[in-house]
């Protein structure tokens, strides 16, 4: 049987005594006990989604078992992830600042129940501001960081991996492609002249994504690396797909490995301190193409296969933050005006 929201949301124990203390202590209604529940299901099932780097739709949601979502999981929250999750309610789900504060109230709520009765010892939410529910701006490499992951890996000696990791991240970085969509590429889905592809993303919708000739000449030094033996490894679902990227067991590269492998090259890049992830490079992608390329928003979205303008419209945002740091950067931003010289002439 399918489950309620509510029900599932019971399946932590956490969200379970949280609902009893605040009917049975709090005397709350049942009608805002569920309001919380549904809002902390959200919570609980964006932190559970982005940990193992998957895009957190509605869809994935579904998949996830809040079973495991327990007080020690609670505690494991950092405040990164909490603005990481206010951010995603904004950016990606478009709602309200004022339903944004109600959601992080809620989130407060559980995490004050928890230390308040002693499930656990630190509050990650404590100190965070119902101002920080405004829109926040996506986190993204630099042009500069971005060539310098590059020209990492490609710096690397006796790595067996050197040109498959190379090519997936150029391809995350010129694309733009969501991490389930790259890992799901097969041959067969590129056009004749290996311009372009036509990839499955959110609500298996299907688009095109155009590739240029640095992501054609990474992918085909990469497949002109395999042996006849891996050219030929097939999708165990349909003989006749060969899926582009492989692991080390000659099978479809899997979302946890290219997560592996894109921390990997970060932190040796000397980037690890940025926290970022396959989600983050995408939105570098779009910042570059936006900023450094000057692309279309309208043509941007297209790129990035955005149902809603609205959320393409944050990359202009990134650009407008740097033009008001720019301005503050002025070399003459340091001129006062000398009002020493404004004094009664009549004295």
């Amino acid at each position: 049987m399918e489950l309620t929201p509510r029900a599932d949301a019971l399946l932590s124990k956490p969200l379970y005594e949280f609902q009893n203390y605040k009917r049975n202590v709090q005397n709350r209604s049942q009608l805002t006990i569920d309001e919380y529940l549904l809002d902390l299901r959200i919570f609980f099932k964006f932190i559970k989604a982005v940990r193992d780097d998957l895009e957190p739709t509605d869809e994935v949601f579904e998949k996830i078992d809040l079973r495991e979502c327990d007080y020690g999981f609670m505690e494991s929250v950092t405040p990164d992830e909490i603005y990481d999750y206010l951010s995603y309610l904004r950016n990606d789900r478009n709602i309200s600042a004022r339903s944004a504060q109600r959601k992080l109230s809620a989130v407060k709520s559980l995490y004050k129940f928890a230390t308040v009765t002693g499930k656990i010892k630190n509050n990650p939410a404590r100190d965070i501001d119902h101002s920080a529910s405004k829109k926040t701006l996506p986190k993204y490499m630099t042009l500069t960081e971005s060539e310098d992951l590059l020209n990492t890996i490609n710096a690397e000696k006796d790595s067996k991996t050197k040109l498959r990791d190379y090519a997936i991240i150029l391809t995350f970085l010129n694309t733009g492609m969501r991490l389930s969509e790259l890992v799901s590429i097969n041959m067969e889905d590129f056009d004749r002249d290996f311009t372009s592809l036509i990839v499955t993303g959110k609500r298996s919708k299907q688009r095109t994504v155009y590739i240029n000739d640095a992501v054609k000449d990474a992918i085909y030094a990469y497949r002109d690396s395999l042996s006849e033996e891996q050219k030929a490894v097939t999708d165990p679902k349909s003989k006749s797909r060969h899926p582009v990227f492989l692991s080390n067991r000659n099978s479809r590269i899997s979302n946890k490995t290219v997560q592996w492998l894109v921390h990997k090259h970060l932190v040796d890049a000397g980037l690890g301190y940025k926290q970022l992830s396959t989600h983050k490079l995408r939105h570098t992608a779009a910042t570059l193409m936006y900023r450094e390329g000057g692309v279309d928003v309208r043509v941007l979205q297209d790129i990035l296969g955005h149902e809603q303008l609205n959320t393409t419209q944050i990359y202009t945002h990134v650009a407008s933050s740097d033009m008001e740091k720019a301005v503050h950067k002025n070399p003459l931003a340091h001129f006062k005006p000398d009002e020493s010289s404004n004094n009664n002439d009549d004295e």
